[in-house]
């Protein structure tokens, strides 16, 4: 027998790579077990979308950021401006038409300045829907950047928002781990429900008896900012092919630009013992064939080499302000369970030893939480639940602000 749903709102932009959209939708998929979920995409749509159960999938007009840290429409029929207008006329209609009991906004206020246009309408209308007022929630990785040059004003925004429009904060990190105070110090303590969810991971993949590992997996997330590894991965091939006939399979991912991903077609040609491979469905069924990988460092590549018990030689992007996988990365080798290679000593030659040494690597067994969907799921139940109980309490915070 059917049973009532309630309905939830996802809001989720990616900009760089692929890392906040395979995690919003390993949520929504887990969700909508539970839950009637509409998706509201505002970035480029991946290839090999997948969605499960009571999921809706809403995209919006497709804006992404550049290096220069500047919002770029991804679709020519629109400028920044008008994309921007649609986007928050289509969120707004599809709040007024969903009427959801839940809202999960993926990053914002923690990031996503340049999107507020869009976002405060959204969470001012659910603040005024006094009939049917939603639980609005936020969902956060395990590391917030924490190089701005204003950090301390843009945690006291981020501080001053979550605590007038939020009634809860889920991050999305094992505490021992990582904890939000780490890399999030506003000068007034956040008064909004925190809750750690465990780290969010895909889930094992289920399928036939797996092939014996051999060889090394190189890969980038979505390949947006690869170029670098995998230029420094075909150097590492040709030494260690020729010392030791160790083959490499390369997943350049769906975002590496084309320019990039035709040098790497041209430049293998001819290379024995390389695969090549554009993109794949799920990255875990191949790690679980290869021997060792190498990658960047970002939440979504640590959960699935964590699943997968794959020893690994993380090399985290780093760019100016943006030091997330840098500090994942040490956090990881500190705890035992990857190898890292600071990318300042990004080689050919250097990579290839190191390939060479994560052969007697064992990562640390560490009982990290991994079931972040799950725990996700029964926690915004529980908070739905309580609803009452929270908004109630929250009243006399949120006529203080209003004054």
């Amino acid at each position: 027998m059917n049973h009532y749903k309630p309905r939830l709102l996802l809001y989720c932009q990616h900009s760089l790579g692929m890392g906040h959209w395979v995690r919003a939708m390993t949520l929504a998929n887990a969700l909508s077990r539970e839950f009637w979920v509409t998706f509201l995409n505002g970035g480029r749509v991946p290839d090999h979308q997948a969605t499960a159960g009571d999921l809706d999938m809403l995209n919006l007009p497709p804006l992404g950021m550049g290096e220069d840290h500047q919002l770029y429409s991804q679709d020519d029929r629109y400028s920044v401006k008008e994309a921007l207008a649609m986007r928050r006329q289509l969120i707004l209609d599809t709040y007024t038409l969903l009427r959801p009991e839940v809202v999960l906004i993926e990053l914002f206020p923690f990031g996503r300045k340049k999107l507020a246009g869009e976002l405060l309408p959204l969470l001012k209308a659910a603040h005024r829907d006094t009939q049917a007022r939603p639980l609005v929630l936020c969902s956060l990785r395990d590391i917030m950047v924490n190089a701005r040059k204003d950090q301390s004003r843009h945690d006291e925004r981020a501080r001053w928002i979550t605590d007038r429009y939020f009634d809860g904060l889920l991050v999305h990190a094992d505490p021992r781990f990582a904890r939000l105070e780490d890399s999030f110090k506003p000068r007034h303590p956040l008064q909004t429900p925190l809750l750690y969810t465990g780290f969010v991971a895909p889930g094992r993949v289920p399928g036939a008896i797996k092939p014996p590992r051999r060889g090394v997996l190189v890969s980038a997330g979505g390949g947006m900012v690869g170029a670098p590894l995998f230029q420094a991965a075909l150097q590492a091939h040709a030494i260690n092919w020729a010392k030791e006939k160790l083959p490499m399979t390369i997943v350049a991912g769906p975002f590496l630009p084309e320019a990039d991903w035709q040098d790497l077609v041209a430049q293998s040609k001819g290379m024995a013992g390389l695969t090549l491979r554009h993109s794949v469905p799920a990255m875990q069924p191949l790690l679980e064939a290869h021997s060792l990988s190498v990658s960047q460092c970002g939440y979504n590549t640590v959960m699935d080499i964590l699943e997968s018990r794959t020893p690994a030689l993380v090399v985290p992007f780093v760019r100016g302000q943006e030091d997330e996988q840098i500090q994942r990365a040490q956090k990881l080798a500190e705890l035992g369970l990857v190898e890292m290679l600071n990318p300042t000593e990004l080689t050919g030659q250097r990579l290839a030893e190191r390939i060479r040494q994560l052969r007697d690597f064992s990562p640390n067994p560490s009982g990290l939480n991994l079931a972040g969907a799950d725990n996700t799921v029964r926690l915004i139940q529980e908070l739905l639940a309580g609803k009452n109980n929270l908004i109630a309490k929250s009243q006399p915070k949120e006529a203080a602000h209003a004054c």
